[in-house]
């Protein structure tokens, strides 16, 4: 996901900073952009998936919302105007049932771990700790939707799987 994403998230890699913001915020703005596809993809995802799945989307559904309003007060305190969520976001694919809302909900996962990874270059200190902290989430709920793993989550140009970039929808 870093540089790359959609629905799931890289509708981050859309926001943009305001000049002369440092690397930090822009990378904060983008994981918050990233978030907001993330909530959104959920509610595509909780509308498709099986009943015994339900529990688990719901709970990366609260995890994407908590993330994104912590990124919020982050980009605050970084000086920044947070970005505000889309209207909409396109989607990767047609979600038409309960396997493409298992295989949005490891996309967005991937797209999501992207972005942090690009706030972990950025970051410093707590934020650091906090943005690994948030890839290594994204990429163990990635797994579990998948049912496998990567060799580097968050790491596009060391995944296997790299994909198109998708922005909001108006």
């Amino acid at each position: 996901m870093s540089g790359s994403g959609g629905a799931g998230a890289q509708a981050g890699a859309q926001v943009t900073a305001r000049p002369g913001t440092s690397a930090e915020l822009k990378a904060a703005q983008a994981a918050l952009g990233a978030e907001h596809a993330a909530v959104y993809g959920y509610g595509v995802v909780g509308g498709r998936i099986r009943e015994d799945r339900r529990t688990e989307a719901r709970a990366a559904y609260d995890a994407h919302r908590a993330r994104r309003d912590e990124l919020t007060r982050a980009v605050r305190d970084l000086g920044g105007e947070p970005e505000p969520a889309a209207a909409a976001y396109a989607l990767p694919f047609p979600v038409t049932g309960p396997e493409s809302a298992v295989r949005l909900a490891a996309e967005l996962e991937d797209r999501v771990a992207g972005v942090y990874s690009d706030l972990v270059r950025a970051a410093g200190g707590d934020r650091r700790g906090a943005a690994a902290e948030a890839l290594r989430e994204a990429a163990v709920r990635a797994v579990r939707w998948r049912g496998g793993s990567v060799a580097f989550p968050g790491l596009a140009e060391r995944s296997t799987t790299a994909t198109a970039s998708a922005a909001p929808t108006s």
